[in-house]
């Protein structure tokens, strides 16, 4: 597929009836195997390929980095690629800009609660950069309502999210990522608030089953880390099983 092709693609998993499921990867062969899984798109965590890379999460790691690895990311497999750009790095719009320019045709951008001015003009940013690179790129716009939210009013803090939502979408954004463990309320009140198959959501262990997440109207499910984690708490089962005198699993399956 082009890259025009692979953006209009992924754009209408965003819209289509069925919630879309994105393995977040962190490399060339962890894409690899979650493409070859039947997966329509993938999505990366940028927690994960800063891990890979030897740093910790927050855009410690260096932008052309994180660009590097997106782009290995997206070479290796022929879907769809959305990147974890973090908050743009100081500078959204090239970023985005440099993210498609290595294969990359969408992405999230986390607000990090700055003022909801600079958000928008955030996302703005990034949406122009797209279509001046002639790509109908899929901006999930994060925002960090309720992983910043503390002790707040939890009432609030669902206001705030909604706001801030329906801002980022009102400035080109395609849906709206907002990271948290919810209940079902919780869930309905967002997609009520920012717009039916418009909001993203994070499936962390003991979150609401994707199937009812889809009956109340989520477009898109991922799972940041938490896939990356689950490989790593695997490698250290079978690591302390082989050093123990165990042996490898029957039916370890060779990497093509």
């Amino acid at each position: 597929m082009t890259l025009s092709e692979k953006a209009a693609g992924l754009r209408r998993l965003h819209s289509a009836p069925e919630l879309l499921v994105v393995v977040n990867v962190w490399d060339a062969i962890s894409a690899k195997v979650v493409a070859d899984q039947g997966s329509t798109a993938l999505a990366t965590a940028s927690h994960s390929i800063a891990a890979t890379l030897g740093y910790p999460d927050g855009e410690q790691i260096p932008r052309d980095l994180m660009i590097d690895m997106v782009g290995r990311i997206a070479a290796a497999v022929d879907l769809p690629v959305s990147a974890d750009l973090e908050s743009g790095y100081g500078d959204a719009g090239e970023t985005v800009r440099r993210a498609i320019g290595v294969g990359i045709v969408g992405a999230n951008l986390e607000d990090r609660m700055q003022p909801l001015a600079d958000s928008v003009a955030a996302v703005t940013a990034a949406v122009k950069a797209g279509e001046a690179e002639g790509v109908d790129f899929v901006l999930n716009a994060r925002t960090d309502a309720f992983l910043k939210a503390g002790d707040r009013d939890r009432a609030e803090v669902l206001t705030d999210a909604v706001e801030r939502g329906r801002a980022f979408l009102d400035a080109g954004a395609t849906c709206v990522f907002v990271p948290g463990k919810f209940d079902e309320a919780t869930i309905t009140a967002l997609v009520e608030g920012i717009g039916e198959r418009k909001v993203s959501l994070i499936h962390v262990p003991g979150s609401v089953p994707q199937a009812r997440m889809a009956e109340l109207g989520v477009a898109r499910v991922s799972f940041g880390p938490w896939s990356q984690r689950s490989v790593l708490t695997h490698l250290a089962g079978l690591t302390r099983d082989l050093l123990a005198g165990g042996a490898l699993p029957e039916g370890t399956q060779p990497l093509n």
